[in-house]
């Protein structure tokens, strides 16, 4: 099937045409509960967790973010039933990651706010690549007492107990931080005629851990185009699948401008 292209259609028709063990990364984000309005597009969830099983690699990584509705006082646990359903499918939940909204919208009086979203990391079997995201120590250099593990750095001996220097740069943790809106998650002003839009700079974080250059991303649920944009400059293939006519459309648009920028395969 043709790549770096959007399929206006289910994403199911598309996954439907791929050969097994086809992709290397998916990163989405599915219309969940009644949070999004898509068209009137209910998703075949469970039929979606099997073929994205089917089309991925082995050791690729699906990428699903997601969050719960809150009504009548209580979140609807959609997100911990869509995991336990990928698991149930086969996949292994390798990391249960967050992304928290640095500008976060106000919530109601009687709760606390909403500021992040679940990340769900789905591997089958083990991830195949991972290029972590490093972050210096705030000790990097000094000296610190450790008891175990003594291997991984400089030791010795000082007052009788073990110690070692702190590493200048440490793996990132899995809760990632991001801005919002207009110049947070993009500065592509037509991107916000999708009522969602992902934080470039999330899609980009994961497709540099997960992926490497010319490898083949892929976007069930393609929306605005970020997932296609960011694979296309982070050196990566991509396809999508958007089932909405005019999302194909903001999609297409926005990412216009880049392909003509760059020709990178």
């Amino acid at each position: 099937m043709e790549i770096n292209k959007i399929y206006n259609e289910n994403c199911i028709d598309t996954m439907a045409r791929m050969p097994d063990n086809f992709i290397d990364l998916t990163v989405t984000s599915p219309p969940y509960d009644d949070l999004r309005e898509y068209k009137g597009y209910s998703f075949p969830f469970e039929e979606i967790a099997k073929e994205l099983y089917r089309v991925t690699k082995k050791g690729g990584v699906v990428v699903w973010v997601v969050a719960d509705q809150t009504k009548n006082f209580s979140e609807s646990g959609t997100s911990f039933k869509q995991a336990l359903e990928f698991m149930a499918t086969g996949w292994n939940l390798f990391d249960t990651m967050i992304w928290k909204k640095l500008n976060y919208m106000p919530g109601q009086k009687e709760r606390y706010a909403d500021e992040f979203e679940y990340m769900f990391v789905f591997s089958k079997g083990k991830p195949k690549t991972f290029n972590p995201i490093k972050i210096k120590c705030v000790t990097a250099g000094q000296s610190q007492k450790w008891a175990e593990r003594p291997h991984e750095s400089k030791v010795w001996k000082k007052n009788g107990s073990e110690h070692r220097n702190t590493l200048d740069y440490k793996i990132k943790g899995n809760v990632w931080e991001y801005a919002t809106g207009r110049g947070g998650s993009t500065s592509d002003l037509i991107a916000f005629e999708h009522p969602a839009v992902f934080p470039e700079k999330l899609v980009a974080d994961h497709i540099t851990s997960w992926t490497n250059e010319g490898d083949l991303v892929y976007d069930p649920f393609m929306g605005s185009g970020t997932t296609a944009k960011m694979a296309h400059l982070l050196k990566r293939n991509w396809i999508g699948s958007d089932i909405s006519d005019e999302y194909v459309r903001i999609a297409e648009k926005r990412i216009e401008q880049y392909l003509l920028q760059t020709s990178l395969f």
